[in-house]
């Protein structure tokens, strides 16, 4: 998955086995100090990873102009490039000798923030020219031939993905920037094999994306000029498809359209899912009533797990799974515990600490949305946990409740529930997971950073800046800077 959260991209399991990796997917859970799953994050960073400047500005325009066109071709504007280069080119500042500590201080902060922007450069220039060089050679090129209603349908899609659609501007300056390109396309069937999944609800713009980001296709472009071309708009089923990597755009469609290449018993779990969803997608992947599904479930004992497991919530590992036809709840779900077990034990968990490990990574991955904070918000539960002092982590209150709206904010009823999962209520971890994490929430669980923190938020669902405090004061200044960004950017989370 991935993700997108974590830039990791879920194993494709069957029963008994497994084999590499396959689509990408990422999850999380809104929070106090979460984003909420639904929080538009880039998926590439421009420059520092956010826009800048007031709504308007040639400079957001410019910002957001590179966004897009980063979004829809998957190529890093020359102008950015150029913007790190001329970051490592700048001299260090002359600075006078400090005559007071205040002046040093400062003068420190100074040489931390040129160090920071060095280092940032250094590190996007790398990863740029890492990417380019990796990146399949396009076997042919050709002229966009996009109709330009089609190619402002695909920008404007692009746009409302970043939260920019009132920009009238950008959208004739990112056409002309787009229509004086070239198509990259590959040529013939393909090579290899890869499953990739289409989500209920893609539409052609995010199947194009995800096509391109998975490697079969060259460019979001050539896939979606075909689209635009077609007299008649295909018509996308959701599941999981087995396809090539490096196929023509043609190619791509035709398999994507072929009902043989869907595969059947395909089921993805993304980190931070729960069971409320898994299990309903279970049914329908292996062909059975939910009710099969739901009786298995309800006796967790019975597929090996700890005598402190409740239910199989935090059992469910997050990958790709194929069942053959034929496979029972019982055996599907005995693959799932199988895989978690598997990655509790290469994490080095005792046998003994396996649900206590699950029940922390399973609020780590629904309360952190970078994969940077997971270990910071596993400290944060250590500590207030050492401290006596209760989680209060909305996440917990959401999911004792079954609240679902997608509010980074938990409602009154949430909050004061009392069931055994609202840790605002109840002292010390929940009596169960609230998630099914990743490989990576695991580790931070048993791994936390080192720091005295006792409360974080983010406060901005955008960016995914989380503010990591160890008092309360520091952390209502940090609460307001949520509810003041919440105030500016209303239907984004809040």
């Amino acid at each position: 998955m991935t993700d997108p959260q974590n830039g990791r991209f879920p194993e494709r399991l069957t029963p008994g086995g497994s084999s590499g990796p396959v689509d990408p997917a990422a999850a999380a859970g809104p929070a106090d100090a979460a984003i909420p799953r639904d929080a538009g994050v880039p998926d590439e960073a421009i420059v520092r990873g956010e826009a800048s400047g007031p709504v308007g500005s040639a400079h957001h325009e410019e910002d957001v102009l590179n966004h897009v066109f980063s979004e829809l071709t998957g190529e890093l504007p020359r102008d950015v490039v150029e913007a790190h280069e001329r970051a490592l080119q700048e001299p260090d500042p002359v600075l006078p000798t400090p005559t007071s500590r205040r002046e040093a201080r400062e003068q420190a902060q100074i040489a931390e923030t040129r160090a920071q922007r060095r280092a940032e450069a250094e590190a996007a220039l790398a990863q740029h020219t890492a990417a380019v060089r990796a990146a399949p050679k396009p076997k042919k090129r050709r002229r966009r031939g996009f109709v330009v209603a089609g190619i402002s349908v695909l920008v404007v899609a692009a746009l409302v993905g970043v939260g920019a659609l009132t920009l009238g501007p950008v959208i004739p300056k990112l056409i002309e920037r787009i229509s004086s390109m070239e198509v990259k396309d590959f040529e013939g069937e393909g090579t290899g094999q890869i499953t990739v999944t289409i989500a209920d609800g893609d539409d052609g713009t995010a199947v194009a994306r995800t096509l391109y980001k998975s490697g079969v296709t060259a460019s979001v472009e050539a896939f979606y000029q075909l689209l635009v071309a077609s007299s008649e708009e295909p018509v996308f089923h959701p599941g999981m498809y087995s396809l090539r990597k490096e196929m023509s755009a043609q190619a791509a469609l035709n398999a994507l359209l072929k009902p043989g290449n869907r595969l059947e018993g395909g089921l993805l779990i993304r980190e931070g899912d729960t069971g409320r969803t898994i299990l309903p997608a279970l049914a329908t992947a292996i062909g059975v009533p939910e009710a099969d599904v739901q009786a298995a479930a309800a006796n967790p004992a019975s597929f090996g797990l700890p005598a402190d497991a409740v239910t199989m919530e935090g059992w469910l590992f997050p990958a790709t799974y194929t069942f053959p036809k034929g496979t029972t709840a019982t055996q599907a779900l005995q693959t799932m515990v199988d895989r978690t077990k598997r990655a509790l034990t290469d994490a080095g968990v005792p046998a003994d600490q396996y649900e206590r490990t699950l029940n922390v990574a399973s609020i780590v991955q629904r309360e952190a949305r970078a994969t940077d904070d997971f270990a910071k918000v596993s400290r944060v539960i250590e500590n207030r946990l050492a401290a006596g002092m209760k989680l209060q982590m909305d996440s917990t209150a959401q999911y004792g409740k079954g609240q679902a709206d997608g509010s980074v904010w938990s409602s009154a009823e949430s909050l004061k529930d009392k069931n055994d999962w609202n840790t605002y209520e109840r002292t010390g971890l929940p009596i169960g997971p609230i998630s099914n994490p990743g490989d990576d929430a695991i580790k931070a669980a048993i791994a936390p950073a080192d720091g005295d923190w006792l409360f974080f938020v983010t406060v901005n669902l955008t960016t995914g800046e989380t503010v990591f405090t160890n008092n309360n004061t520091d952390h209502e200044a940090a609460v307001k800077q949520l509810r003041d960004w919440c105030s500016a950017n209303p239907g984004k989370g809040c």
